[in-house]
């Protein structure tokens, strides 16, 4: 009885700690592939998809959520500036900047890069000198929004060039993250009976 009622605590409380992750790109070298950079946390990018970090050559933004890096978007190729989250995610909201108004900019998929069906859109709107004049990138909006379904892919291709993105945040499909759970539970429950 009182693994049941542990188990059922546990169910109900999985969706509340559900394990949101958060690229700050505070880790990334300026003008480079993230690639891989956010692997530990599940997460790979398409080779488009580049670090933008301050340099001697200029400051090319400033008022990013976090200080030191954000991401950028070098070619036109909309899979090859994907991210994609192993684990899948039904939730997600991202800071941008952008210098012109991009419709279907960011596009959300039910496959890894860019592939499989699209699930969602967002547009962005021509913020990025709104109330300041001090870099190309220097005002920051946040978008996001709950899925229908599950995602595997995060697409900026459509706002190559022109826009600026930081702290990316998903969240993982409450099923999932209760199957872990029950798993966890089942496992526990096991070895208490050895």
């Amino acid at each position: 009885m009182k693994l049941f009622a542990l188990a059922t605590a546990a169910c109900f409380a999985m969706p509340a700690f559900a394990g949101v992750t958060t690229v700050d790109f505070e880790g990334v070298n300026g003008f480079e592939p993230i690639a891989a950079t956010y692997a530990a946390a599940g997460v790979n990018f398409g080779p488009d998809a580049q670090g933008l970090v301050n340099d001697v050559l200029g400051p090319y933004f400033s008022n990013a959520p976090t200080p030191v890096g954000v991401m950028f978007v070098s070619g036109l190729n909309a899979p090859d500036a994907a991210m994609t989250v192993t684990a899948g995610f039904n939730e997600l909201s991202f800071y941008y900047s952008s210098a012109d108004a991009v419709a279907d900019a960011v596009q959300v998929w039910s496959g890894a890069n860019g592939t499989g069906t699209l699930i969602a859109t967002f547009d962005l709107a021509a913020n990025a000198s709104t109330g300041c004049t001090d870099t190309a990138y220097c005002n920051w909006n946040l978008l996001g929004g709950k899925l229908n379904e599950t995602a595997l892919s995060i697409s900026f291709g459509a706002g190559s060039q022109v826009a600026a993105f930081d702290n990316i945040s998903v969240v993982p499909e409450p099923a999932s993250v209760l199957l872990v759970g029950l798993a966890m539970l089942a496992l526990v429950a096991n070895r208490r009976r050895s």
